[in-house]
């Protein structure tokens, strides 16, 4: 089991990328949640099996196609035991 916050920056609000990236995580069964934060950034918290984890991250260096991502920065987070994904308000 793994957990991890990345800090998504570029074009990334306006852009559906909340959704897209809700998608991704359930298509490869990480739980988590994703929230617009104030900076313009977007911040992801994913936990779940290394390699999905893993795979959500490596999705969102690239993110959906009018996204325009320049840095995503990841940390080790503290599970959540979170049940599914979901984007936050």
């Amino acid at each position: 089991m793994k957990a991890v916050q990345a800090r998504v920056s570029g074009r990334v609000q306006g852009v559906s990328f909340r959704w897209y990236t809700e998608e991704q995580a359930r298509r490869l069964g990480v739980t988590g949640w994703v929230r617009n934060e104030p900076d313009g950034s977007v911040l992801v918290h994913a936990e779940g099996d290394d390699e999905a984890v893993d795979a959500l991250v490596a999705w969102c260096r690239t993110g959906p196609s009018l996204a325009r991502v320049t840095d995503v920065a990841v940390r080790a987070a503290a599970p959540s035991g979170a049940k599914g994904f979901e984007t936050r308000y």
